[in-house]
């Protein structure tokens, strides 16, 4: 397809940086295969004043050549220019040029000076001309450590900053066949979520099973190696975070179940799972009525569903699935993949909630647990209304005891709501499969229960 998707602010705000009339310094990063050269290259549709540099692992002097040579087809003076970053870059500013450094850590490997000789040239000769910088990259900590933090030397600078996510679920749709039902697209959703890489280079007109099996499952597949590959780029001792994703993979989510589980002291695991955080690989939850830093039951996740899927099922059984072969999805997939997308189809329905409940101003939406007690969906009005919901993505209808351990856990919820008013709560049931009849019959005589099936969800997601 290689089609570019979605990302219209970004794309505004990055044209607004090329058209302005004053000196511009954007900064673009996030995690790899999200689009971002793609989306530095659409904005420059149809214009001649740009150079867009991709650095590689080199030496400085080669990629001072390379630059030169990539910066002389639009600017062919530049070739009498002094070669070191702050003369060249100097001239194109002069000349009102779009420069576009991709993959800006590259060149700080090579020469660590180079934010510092940014800063001079941006204070000193850029202000006084329309030029754009815009420097892009993947390594988020590199990217944080030149130009984001307080100490950083691009720090405060930069006129534009785009912090590149995974596309969301609606966006996703247009890589997936018109005839997929909503159950096929939340499995897909659930398993390749919203990278574009993965979503544009895999064939979905086929079955998932053949589709997991070709390019994930086996070893010549196109997305068989992919977590590790991101793993091994951005980390110089990767093996210890492997085992860290395989914890949370296997539903070892707390920091002292992970340190367990890996056999180190808990007081090393957040040292490593800060690391992944500052990657966007994992997050720490919290329940929704606590506070993420005073709070003492986070639990972590794996963010990129990809990610989830290779540390829970791929990592560690290669050789078994090359023994299996066509049979391995079936045989170990297929079993236990609603419960895996169960995680990623919950996400969805708290995405959801805004459009299922159009008249509710939604504060904040998340999961609540405290012990055994825990609620999918939790959703916190202006108005002190409570929308809890229950998320069922079984083969099974969802039966009447899933209502009552809804409402059961829902009356342990401990929040006051900022207005004062008494709370009003109201049930939501999200279900892949519909509902037993005494649900139904419940749905339908009740006016604070409502029931949500796949169409809808997607629909509203």
């Amino acid at each position: 397809m290689d089609e570019f998707v979605n990302r219209e602010t970004e794309l505004s705000r990055l044209r607004e940086s090329y058209e302005s009339d004053e000196a511009a310094m954007a900064v673009i990063f996030g995690r790899r295969r999200l689009g971002k050269t793609q989306l530095v290259q659409h904005a420059l549709a149809n214009r001649d004043d740009a150079v867009v540099y991709q650095a590689t692992e080199t030496t400085p002097q080669l990629q001072l050549d390379e630059f030169v040579d990539v910066a002389a087809e639009s600017f062919p003076g530049i070739t009498e220019i002094k070669q070191n970053w702050e003369a060249l870059l100097g001239y194109l500013g002069e000349q009102d040029a779009i420069v576009v450094l991709d993959e800006f850590p590259y060149l700080i490997d090579a020469d660590e000076s180079l934010p510092s000789v940014i800063q001079r040239l941006w204070d000193h000769r850029f202000q006084n001309t329309s030029g754009t910088l815009v420097l892009v990259g993947s390594s988020i900590s590199m990217m944080e450590d030149a130009t984001l933090l307080g100490n950083s030397p691009l720090y405060g600078r930069f006129t534009t900053k785009l912090d590149v996510r995974p596309l969301d679920f609606s966006a996703t749709q247009v890589f997936v066949p018109d005839d997929y039902t909503p159950e096929e697209r939340i499995f897909t959703w659930g398993i390749f979520g919203g990278v574009p890489y993965y979503l544009d280079g895999i064939d979905l007109d086929r079955d998932l099973g053949t589709v997991l099996t070709d390019e994930v499952l086996s070893q010549n597949g196109y997305l068989h190696n992919e977590p590790e590959y991101v793993l091994r780029t951005e980390l110089t001792d990767p093996n210890r975070y492997f085992a860290i994703l395989t914890a949370i993979a296997a539903g070892k989510t707390t920091s002292n179940e992970i340190a367990q589980s890996i056999g180190i002291d808990g007081k090393q695991i957040s040292t490593y799972t800060q690391k992944l955080e500052r990657l966007r690989l994992i997050e720490r939850e919290v329940p929704i009525t606590e506070e993420k830093a005073k709070s003492r039951r986070g639990r972590y996740r794996i963010l990129d569903p990809l990610f989830r899927f290779w540390f829970r099922f791929v990592y560690g059984n290669e050789d078994r699935y090359e023994r299996l072969g066509e049979d391995a999805y079936a045989a170990v997939i297929e079993p236990e993949l609603p419960d895996f997308v169960s995680q990623a189809f919950e996400t969805l329905c708290q995405d959801a909630l805004p459009g299922l409940y159009p008249d509710a101003t939604l504060l904040d939406i998340g999961r609540w647990w405290y012990h055994d007690h825990e609620v999918d969906v939790v959703g916190f009005t202006a108005d002190g209304t409570m929308i809890v919901g229950e998320c069922k993505f079984t083969a099974s209808p969802l039966d009447y005891s899933a209502l009552a351990s809804l409402e059961e856990h829902a009356a342990e919820i401990r929040w006051s709501p900022s207005s004062g008013a008494e709370i009003d709560v109201k049930y939501a049931l999200f279900t892949r499969s519909g509902a037993t009849q005494s649900v139904q019959n419940a749905v339908s005589e009740r006016d604070d229960l409502r029931l949500f099936p796949l169409e809808e969800i997607t629909q509203h997601a």
